[in-house]
């Protein structure tokens, strides 16, 4: 059995419920975040719970996919407005799914759940920026209907 199936396999049983974040699931947004970046960023996700929940039902909105008890998966975004010249849309900054769980329509569900509630704000628009080597991500996002936009990022190294 190749390593994707054998993942697949071990994948736990049981319902996704997508739901609001809460402070308890900070450590296992950064265990699953870490996993996949192989980078520990504790008080970055500590500081952005913090700012998406001192004031919500305003643009911002951050969920997690949790299965029995488990948090499996997270997505985090808000509601930007006029920067760049754009008009108001909806920015997913930070998404991520349990590496076993990636084909069973975990990311989906949560990129869903975030779309609505943008498009309950009033927005009609969902914008993201990833690292083009990420093929991974881009796939995914590629797979929701996302498609290169109007903007291009522009960068310099600062030596």
């Amino acid at each position: 059995m190749g390593e994707a199936e054998r993942s697949v396999s071990q994948a736990p049983k049981g319902d996704i419920e997508i739901r609001a974040v809460e402070a308890r699931d900070v450590p296992e947004i950064v265990k699953l975040d870490e996993r996949s970046t192989g980078v520990s960023k504790c008080k970055y996700w500590r500081e952005l719970y913090s700012y998406f929940t001192q004031a919500r039902g305003d643009g911002r909105a951050f969920f997690v996919a949790e299965q029995q008890g488990r948090v499996v998966g997270f997505i985090a975004g808000e509601i930007r407005a006029f920067e760049f010249g754009s008009e108001p849309c909806g920015w997913v900054f930070g998404l991520d799914v349990d590496p076993d769980l990636r084909v069973h329509n975990v990311g989906t569900q949560l990129f869903e759940r975030i779309c609505a509630s943008f498009k309950r704000a009033g927005v009609d628009k969902v914008r993201t920026i990833l690292d083009r080597d990420n093929h991974l991500v881009l796939a995914f996002f590629r797979s929701q209907g996302m498609m290169a936009g109007r903007f291009i990022q522009l960068e310099k190294d600062l030596d």
